[in-house]
C-alpha cells in the first residue's frame, strides 16, 4: 500500500518487550554515516586539486546567481560516489542528504542558513546527458553545461606527469582494449563476435598503474584503430615536459601494425615491443629451437621414465603424471623477419618455444630493441610479459569503479562517464601510491581499499563550533587511517607544486 504523504510519522515505535525489557525505536538519533573514510579522499583531492581541475574543463552557461550546485561540487559528488561504490546517478537521490558527502564537496553543514542538500539525479544528469541534436549548450534551454573533451584528455596525461618528482629515465606505455557491454539502444554499439555481445571497445593507455588515456570506441572497429593517434597525442604532451625520457610502447599482437611500428622507428628514443601472431613461416624459422627444446626435454624426462620402469611397467597415464613434475624446456631466439607485403622492412622477431610432455607452445614478439642491448630471453620475460599487469588495472576500472556503466543514450555521454571513472581511478591510485605504500593496502584492490579504509561507520555530531565524526573504536584499521592522515598532512598543495 502506497503511504499517504499527509500521514504523520510517530515519534516513537514500541515493540514487544524482550525479557521484560521494553524496546523503543525512534528517529531522534545523531546522523550516522557508513562512508566516514571519504574524508581522506576529499583531503587528498583538495591537496592535489584533481576534481577541481576536471571541473575547469566544463563550461557552465547557467545563471550563476540562481544555481545552488556549482560544477565543482557536482563533479566532486559524482566522482566521490564512484569511489564509494555508488555508480549510478539514481544512487545520489538517497545520498543528497548525507552529511559526509556534503562536507566533502564543500558544503557548510553547521549553519542553519545553508542547506546541506546535495545535487539530485536530475542536476547530475545535466553534466552527463549530451543531446546529439544540440550544437551548443549555450543555445539549449535545459542542457547548459558542456565539457571540453580535449582538455579532459590532456588532464589525464598531466596528472600522470605530476605524479613524478623528477623525470624518469625510461617509461613503458601499455596499450590494450577491453569491452563495455551495453543493454540498450546506445549510439555506435555493435555486436562484437570476439566478446560475444553488444558492447563498446574502449582503448586504454597505462604506464604501470597510471592511467593516461581512456578512449571510447565503437566495437566494430579494428582493435588498433586510433591507437597511433592516441600515442602521438600522449607522447607529445610527455615530450613537452620530459624531452629526454626513453619511451617503450608495448601491446599485444593487435598493435603490431606497420603504421605504429614505422612511426616509432622514425622517432628518437621511442621503441616498441608487440606481440606477433604466429604463421607457418615463423614456425618454420623457429624449427631449430623447437628441436633443441625437445631434445633438452627428452634428457630431463628420461631419468624419470627409467626410474618407473625399474619398478613396474608404467602406462602412458603414469608417465604423463610423472611428466608434470619435470620442468618444461624453454628456449628463445631472435629472427630476422619481414612479411610479404604489409611490412616495409625487416624487423627483429623473438621466438619463445616451451616444450612439455603434452604439446609445444610457440610465441612471437616483434621489437625495435636491438639484440646487442637486450638478449631474447630477457626481452621476452622482463619487457614483454609484465604487460599482463595492465589486465589488473582494467579489472580495477571495470569491477571496482564500474567504468563499463556506459548506459546513457549518446556516445558523448558514455565517453564522459568513462572519463569520470578514470578520474576516480586516478584519485585512488594517488592515494595508494602516496599514502598507502608502507601499509598492508599498498597492493590492495579498489574494493579492498573501499571496504577496509573508506567504508567506515561513524556518528556525526554537528554544532556551530565544529563537526565531529566519531568512528567506531572497534575499527580494526585505525593505524592505517592514521598513517594516511599523516601522509596527507605532509603533502604540499598542488598550487605550491606548480609554483
Amino acid at each position: 500500500m502506497t503511504p499517504n504523504k499527509n500521514d504523520c510519522i510517530p515519534e516513537q515505535f514500541i515493540f514487544e518487550p524482550v525479557k521484560s525489557c521494553p524496546v523503543v525505536v525512534n528517529f531522534k538519533g545523531e546522523p550516522v554515516t557508513s562512508d566516514a573514510g571519504l574524508t581522506l579522499i576529499a583531503e587528498l583531492d583538495r591537496k592535489r586539486e584533481i576534481t577541481s581541475r576536471l571541473a575547469a574543463c566544463f563550461k557552465d552557461y547557467r545563471e550563476q546567481n540562481r544555481i545552488q550546485h556549482p560544477v565543482t561540487a557536482i563533479i566532486a559528488q559524482r566522482i566521490y560516489g564512484l569511489i564509494m561504490g555508488y555508480e549510478d546517478i539514481n544512487d545520489h537521490e538517497s545520498l543528497r542528504h548525507d552529511a559526509i558527502f556534503a562536507l566533502c564537496v564543500g558544503k557548510v553543514i553547521n549553519s542553519p542558513q545553508e542547506s546541506i542538500t546535495l545535487a539530485g539525479k536530475s542536476t547530475l544528469n545535466r553534466i552527463e546527458h549530451c543531446p546529439e541534436n544540440v550544437s551548443s549548450r549555450a543555445e539549449s534551454r535545459y542542457h547548459r553545461i558542456e565539457h571540453d573533451a580535449s582538455a579532459i584528455e590532456t588532464l589525464l596525461v598531466e596528472l600522470f606527469l605530476e605524479s613524478y618528482r623528477k623525470a624518469p629515465r625510461q617509461i613503458i606505455l601499455d596499450l590494450d582494449v577491453t569491452d563495455d557491454p551495453v543493454h540498450g539502444n546506445q549510439e555506435e554499439t555493435f555486436f562484437n563476435p570476439y566478446y560475444r555481445g553488444y558492447c563498446y571497445a574502449p582503448l586504454y593507455i597505462f604506464c604501470g598503474k597510471n592511467l593516461l588515456a581512456a578512449k571510447l570506441r565503437a566495437s566494430n572497429v579494428d582493435p588498433a584503430s586510433g591507437g597511433l593517434e592516441e600515442l602521438q597525442r600522449v607522447i607529445k604532451i610527455i615530450r613537452s615536459r620530459w624531452q629526454n625520457v626513453k619511451i617503450i610502447i608495448r601491446g599485444d599482437s593487435a598493435y603490431s601494425r606497420e603504421d605504429i611500428m614505422a612511426w616509432c622507428e622514425s622517432q628518437t628514443e621511442i621503441d616498441y615491443v608487440f606481440g606477433l601472431a604466429p604463421n607457418n613461416r615463423l614456425l618454420q624459422l623457429s624449427h631449430s629451437i623447437q628441436y633443441r627444446a625437445s631434445q633438452e626435454y627428452s634428457r630431463k624426462i628420461k631419468p624419470v621414465v627409467e626410474f618407473f620402469e625399474t619398478l613396474f611397467s608404467p602406462s602412458p597415464d603414469v608417465i604423463k603424471d610423472a611428466a608434470a613434475f619435470v620442468d618444461n624446456s624453454v628456449w628463445y631466439c631472435s629472427l630476422d623477419y619481414q612479411t610479404l607485403g604489409s611490412w616495409s622492412r625487416n624487423r627483429r622477431v623473438v621466438a619463445k618455444v616451451e616444450y612439455s610432455y603434452e604439446e609445444v607452445y610457440t610465441r612471437f614478439i616483434v621489437t625495435s630493441l636491438p639484440i646487442n642491448k637486450i638478449p631474447p630471453g630477457r626481452l621476452y620475460t622482463q619487457k614483454y610479459c609484465p604487460r599482463g599487469n595492465m589486465e589488473n588495472c582494467l579489472k580495477e576500472q571495470k569491477l571496482g569503479l564500474k567504468s563499463d556503466r556506459t548506459s546513457t543514450h549518446t556516445f558523448a555521454g558514455n565517453q564522459l562517464r568513462l572519463w569520470l571513472a578514470s578520474i576516480a581511478y586516478v584519485l585512488l591510485n594517488t592515494l595508494q601510491k602516496q599514502c598507502l605504500a608502507s601499509t598492508e593496502l599498498k597492493n590492495a584492490t579498489v574494493e579492498t581499499i573501499r571496504t577496509k579504509l573508506l567504508k567506515l561507520g561513524a556518528v556525526i555530531t554537528i554544532s556551530k563550533r565544529r563537526v565531529l565524526i566519531a568512528i567506531s573504536s572497534a575499527c580494526p584499521y585505525q593505524e592505517i587511517f592514521a598513517t594516511v592522515y599523516k601522509c596527507l598532512s605532509q603533502l604540499p598543495s598542488q598550487s605550491l607544486i606548480m609554483t
